[in-house]
């Protein structure tokens, strides 16, 4: 590929105009971190609203892993883990070269943007979000009878939901701070000496690695739900089967839902990697033959992605402690292994959708770059 590089004055005014470009992803989180520790101060304080442990968030038990904590024990936590966010994001808006300060901001950039994005939040974001598109379906038929999409995201839900935002934003902010330091452009990532993994050709190769683990687990989830609604215990025992159908019977047909769900997920995400996931196809009215715009499909992607992370944090964190019913792990499998598998689904969607990225983001406008 052909470097256009701009003289020095105009690399100067280049640089000059993309600098608000870092100062504008450092000031997200700690605009973020900051309201948060106000709402600390606040919850220290006695004010309501506090949304984390069971006296608060009963159904947070076994799911959450602040499920344990109290308002009086868990608010200055809230304003410390705000405050220090507040700090880091100012210092990277003020860090420009390598170093060891760089690195450590870099860091601690990455592990603000895990605690908030995949550590705190459970599996119930996740569960709003594939439920919200059923009840919505279901609603004109009176189905599913007595759940509603305020049940589905409340306080506690929603307030995770911000957290992941937040959490995105931690990992937005340090990606540019990243490419700051390396001296490279803050819009596109390019600089004189990218690496080779970054070319399209080679980002081709690697993202249908990616493809394929990102489609092999919604794809063995579906199989395990839709089975059961057929009545095949497949990864569980008759037994099961038995109960769930005598004690829950709309749930086979929940499940039924969400594995249609994660198996047009998965068919969406096979277009990160095929033609028709850049030139719309013939079957789509009004825009066929028309180019796909990258945001299109990298948006979406990258939410989804975000998502689904922290719930399989959560489910295996949920195994690991022993919350799980008897024979779970053994001749019930089949609830337990889709979900701890999760973060491979959530992390090969990134890494499909960065490939995506790369094969598609053509010239910079910033700094020229083709």
């Amino acid at each position: 590929m052909t470097d256009v590089r701009l003289s020095s004055g105009g690399e100067r005014q280049g640089r000059l105009a993309r600098g608000g470009v870092v100062r504008l992803a450092c000031l997200l989180p700690a605009v973020g971190s900051t309201a948060y520790a106000f709402a600390g101060l606040f919850w220290m304080a006695g004010g309501g609203g506090f949304p984390f442990g069971t006296a608060h968030d009963p159904l947070a038990r076994r799911q959450s892993i602040l499920e344990n904590v109290t308002q009086e024990s868990a608010a200055p936590w809230v304003v410390a883990l705000g405050l220090l966010g507040t700090v880091i994001a100012l210092a990277m808006c003020q860090v420009r070269r390598r170093g060891p300060l760089a690195s450590l901001l870099l860091v601690l950039a990455g592990v603000q943007g895990a605690t908030y994005a995949f550590v705190i939040p459970d599996g119930r974001p996740l569960i709003a979000a594939a439920h919200i598109p059923i009840l919505l379906a279901g609603k004109p038929f009176g189905w599913p009878p007595g759940v509603t999409i305020s049940s589905q995201v409340s306080w506690p839900v929603a307030n995770q939901l911000l957290l992941i935002l937040l959490g995105a934003s931690w990992f937005a902010a340090a990606v540019v701070f990243h490419r700051t330091v390396a001296r490279a452009c803050q819009v596109c990532g390019r600089h004189d000496a990218s690496p080779a993994w970054t070319r399209p050709e080679r980002a081709a190769r690697w993202g249908r690695w990616a493809v394929a683990a990102a489609i092999a687990v919604p794809a063995l989830y579906a199989m395990t739900r839709l089975a059961w609604a057929l009545g095949i215990p497949l990864g569980v025992s008759r037994r099961f089967l038995t109960e769930e159908a005598a004690d829950s019977p709309e749930i086979f047909i929940a499940g039924a839902f969400m594995a249609m769900l994660a198996l047009g997920g998965a068919t969406l995400t096979l277009g990160l990697v095929q033609k028709w996931g850049e030139v719309y196809p013939r079957w789509i009215p009004w825009l066929r033959g028309n180019p796909v715009r990258p945001r299109t499909a990298i948006v979406p992607a990258t939410v989804v992605a975000f998502i689904i992370i922290g719930p399989g944090v959560g489910w295996i964190r949920t195994a690991l402690l022993g919350y799980f019913p008897p024979g779970a792990l053994s001749e019930d499998w089949g609830t337990v292994a889709p979900g701890a598998l999760w973060p491979v689904w959530g992390v090969g969607l990134a890494l499909a959708t960065y490939a995506y990225y790369l094969r598609r983001r053509g010239r910079c406008r910033a700094c020229r770059r083709s």
